[in-house]
């Protein structure tokens, strides 16, 4: 894995507490440092561990989830939800720092219109495409971090591992084979990983 590369992806999602399913309003990767075959089935993981950390984040919560050597960072506010895959290096205050501003541009550029979402867009964001770059490197959040004063008000629940974010009994496996984010090319490129401990580096 390339030691520069700090976030993979970036997600907004509509996650009210009305909301079954989070719908993805907005979504930015970049997967140029997994293998060219791989690459596909990590852009639907992204999508589908997005959505499953999304509908576990109540609004006004902040989360992490350590996976791996990824960390998963969620930041609901009122049922509007921006999700970050970030390595183990990128430093937890600038990753929500980063979620922050992600969510003010959103309502900047797009107001209350989310409210009304049924179904994820597939129309591209430019902001969310910049973010994408520009914060690959955290000094650049840093900046934000001085502006963010409130930040330090919130308290960030960090989990552990995936399976901590789910209910009771709740087991990935299940949800794996559940999704309809994940073709049956991903659920067994997930199930041999497992197999091989070496699972995608994303899951």
């Amino acid at each position: 894995m390339n030691a520069a590369m700090k976030i993979t992806a970036l997600l907004v999602l509509k996650a009210a507490p009305e909301t079954t399913d989070p719908v993805i309003l907005a979504n930015a990767s970049d997967v140029s440092h997994f293998g060219y075959f791989q690459r596909s089935s990590v852009k639907e993981f992204v999508v589908f561990v997005g959505r499953t950390v999304a509908s576990r984040t109540p609004p006004s919560q902040r989360q992490s989830v350590q996976h791996e050597e990824y960390k998963v960072h969620a930041y609901n506010r009122n049922g509007l939800c921006a999700v970050g895959f970030m390595d183990d290096h990128y430093p937890v205050r600038s990753a929500f720092s980063l979620l922050n501003q992600v969510i003010d541009e959103y309502q900047k550029s797009f107001g209350e219109t989310w409210r009304s979402a049924k179904e994820d867009s597939a129309q591209p964001w430019p902001y969310l495409a910049d973010a994408l770059t520009k914060f690959q490197d955290p000094a650049e959040a840093d900046k934000l971090l001085k502006i963010q004063r409130e930040l330090d008000e919130t308290k960030i629940i960090i989990h552990k591992t995936i399976d901590s974010v789910l209910a009771r009994g709740e087991k990935l496996d299940s949800l794996v084979e559940k999704s309809s984010d994940l073709s049956m090319a991903s659920q067994m490129f997930y199930k041999q990983a497992k197999k091989t401990n070496s699972c995608c580096t994303i899951l």
